[in-house]
């Protein structure tokens, strides 16, 4: 199984059959998700503010959390700078525990992988954190969110591994020879929850809009 082997909901995400299916579980995990991440010892924002914050220059905005969910990174954004946060989350009941910590300036329900109404240039910064892996969103969303970021911008994504060397990688690389993007910087494969003994290893990049 590609996103490892997990129980509860979790593991319900990872084997969801789309985004309808993705929404409806995360609706239904909103009330508990921050506590078992917690739990779990999820890294990826942590991860991601500091690549964030080693790429995008302090005060800079607006700065769009691609993927939002409960707003975990919302809620240090403003902390570390960058206090023009916009959120969007395809899962209403997420979105709704986003909007209670009053974190962002403005919050949208929308998918990623389709044409997002914003236009070009929109946002500083990007970042997307637990967003490209097993059963949610791939490389398709790509596109829109480089055309959303201001040239100069940086993106930051994180990504399961087997997605990027499913084909998460080329198509980056395809990007970058259209001169749509460069790579800034690309981690170490790293465990994105050490108290989950089937997470796949995932991976954080930082890609700088062209």
């Amino acid at each position: 199984m590609a996103g490892g082997h997990h129980e509860g909901l979790l593991g319900a995400v990872y084997g969801a059959a789309g985004a309808e299916d993705v929404a409806r579980i995360y609706d239904q995990w909103a009330g508990t998700y921050d506590a078992e991440m917690s739990t779990a010892g999820y890294r990826h924002p942590t991860i991601g503010l500091a690549l964030l914050s080693r790429h995008l220059p302090r005060g800079a905005g607006p700065v769009l959390d691609a993927g939002c969910g409960t707003g975990l990174i919302g809620e240090w954004l403003g902390i570390m700078g960058y206090p023009q946060a916009e959120g969007l989350d395809l899962s209403e009941g997420m979105l709704a525990v986003a909007a209670a910590k009053n974190s962002y300036r403005a919050l949208h329900h929308l998918a990623l992988g389709g044409p997002l109404p914003f236009p070009d240039g929109a946002f500083a910064g990007i970042i997307s954190v637990g967003v490209f892996t097993t059963g949610h969103v791939g490389a398709e969303a790509l596109p829109e969110l480089i055309r959303i970021c201001k040239p100069g911008g940086a993106m930051v994504l994180t990504v399961k591994t087997t997605l990027w060397d499913g084909g998460f990688r080329a198509r980056i690389d395809e990007l970058v020879a259209a001169g749509r993007v460069r790579i800034a910087e690309v981690t170490a494969p790293y465990v994105s929850m050490p108290g989950e003994a089937g997470t796949v290893p995932s991976l954080a990049l930082v890609l700088r809009v062209v």
